[in-house]
């Protein structure tokens, strides 16, 4: 089930640069974001995180990272991109899924972005932000000093130059940085025996689209990494060493990713673009999964569901298909006609927190109290495995108002709200939930955590907007 989230991924990056408290810092992040900004949401996939995992398992064992400790994050953005964060997060952007042709190119981008996380550069970004900021700060004042003096012309002279200055700094640090992942890179995909030619592939793409990335722009990816030629050159000679060099994409996991990649494109794209990509003559199995959701987009339900139809004649045991099913049923408005796929999506991936919130969820919209049990029980189990989910806690919230309890109904609202972004709800419903909770069971501490998140978000957007 791909669904799309509140989530700004601009958002999540410049809070995370604006942490470090320099305003030239900020203004780089702001700057280098605004690419991935153009979709602005986070995409929730089970079998796309599933899979994300899965490639890159080899990968982190090689670079002696624990995989499990991993977290991996499909956004919206159509940049042909991914980047790390703090907290061993991966953010891949939808964009490499639908524009590579193979899956060892996103492998070899994943080992790439490992090579960051391996290396601390995440952390150490502000490293080369304190000699830049530095340059931008001497600037500053050798400018004041020379309009305090009466020459105006001169001290704007003196800031501009000051400020291309650390901007170059910054810029061949974070070079430096891309240039030892890349080397990186290799070296686990050797380890892995995985071939580095879908690295090289995808760096060629980028070389191709380059100049059009570059224009207009003051930073850009072409500013921030090394010149595309310049990684292919320092990259081909080493990868040809390897014993893996010449090793072709692993079959299965090519299938995998040619049924992640239609998926996608039948989520993304108008549903007419997606059947002229995908058209009825194509009886492929990643033709048969765009082409259900195209059919679902357009409200031909029987269509959608003769797509995955066709796709379960073969995997009748496919949790995805199955899940795939429930949801074309599900937002059709056939409630109950979508539980038995749902369920037997959940039983084929016990405790899969995204399945389950699904299945949760339809269970409640039948409006039978003979559900709410089941689904209680479906979504605490859902939210225990991922907490990060507002869809799920929105679902546990109802599931518990119907079962007569407010007060945890209310912590799960408070929950929710705290994940949209919205503290001010969230402080009014664990207020609410803790005063009916028993004091100091667990649940009425996670009230008092919740309570002191928000007041401490609102106190935030109250100086800001002082």
């Amino acid at each position: 089930m791909l669904q799309s989230s509140w989530i700004s991924v601009r958002a999540r990056r410049l809070a995370l640069c604006l942490r470090s408290g320099a305003l030239l810092l900020a203004m780089f992040c702001w700057l280098a974001v605004v690419p991935a900004a153009q979709a602005q949401s986070i995409l929730r996939d089970a079998e796309t995180e599933a899979f994300l995992k899965k490639i890159t398992t080899p990968v982190l064992k090689a670079a002696d990272i624990d995989p499990d400790k991993f977290v991996y994050v499909l956004t919206g953005a159509t940049a042909p991109n991914a980047f790390a964060s703090t907290g061993l997060v991966i953010y891949v952007h939808s964009g490499l899924i639908l524009n590579a042709t193979n899956v060892d190119q996103i492998i070899g981008v994943m080992a790439h972005e490992t090579g960051h996380v391996a290396g601390g550069h995440v952390f150490r970004t502000e490293d080369g932000t304190r000699a830049a900021s530095r340059i931008s700060i001497l600037s500053l004042l050798l400018a004041a000093a020379a309009i305090a003096a009466g020459s105006g012309e001169a001290g704007i002279g003196i800031l501009g130059g000051g400020q291309q200055a650390a901007l170059g700094s910054y810029l061949a640090y974070s070079r430096a940085q891309e240039s030892s992942a890349d080397q990186a890179a290799a070296h686990y995909l050797d380890a892995a025996g995985i071939s580095g030619r879908g690295l090289l592939e995808f760096f060629e793409y980028l070389q191709s689209i380059e100049l059009q990335r570059t224009a207009g722009r003051t930073i850009t990816y072409a500013g921030t990494h090394p010149f595309t030629g310049d990684r292919i050159q320092a990259l081909t000679e080493r990868m040809q060493k390897s014993a893996s060099w010449d090793k072709p994409a692993d079959p299965e996991l090519q299938k995998e990713f040619q049924l992640i990649k239609a998926k996608l494109y039948g989520f993304s794209y108008d549903a007419n673009r997606t059947l002229q990509t995908y058209p009825e003559t194509d009886t492929s199995d990643p033709a048969h999964y765009a082409r259900a959701y195209a059919w679902h987009k357009l409200a031909f339900t029987d269509k959608a569901a003769a797509e995955v139809d066709s796709l379960l004649q073969d995997e009748p045991d496919n949790p995805y298909f199955m899940e795939l099913k429930g949801q074309v049923l599900l937002e059709s408005g056939r409630v109950k006609d979508a539980i038995p796929p749902l369920r037997r999506a959940y039983s084929l991936l016990p405790r899969q927190p995204l399945i389950g919130s699904l299945l949760g969820h339809a269970l409640l919209a039948t409006d039978d109290n003979a559900y709410t049990d089941e689904a209680r029980t479906i979504l605490k189990e859902a939210v225990a495995a991922d907490g990060e989910n507002p869809f799920a806690w929105y679902q546990l919230g109802i599931a518990y108002y119907r079962s007569g309890d407010e007060a945890r109904a209310k912590l799960a609202s408070a929950e929710h709200y705290g994940l949209i972004g919205a503290p001010d709800l969230a402080l009014r419903n664990a207020i609410e939930a803790a005063r009916a909770l028993p004091r100091g069971s667990p649940d009425w501490l996670r009230s008092q955590d919740i309570i002191v998140f928000a007041e401490d978000r609102l106190k935030r957007q109250k100086r800001r907007r002082g």
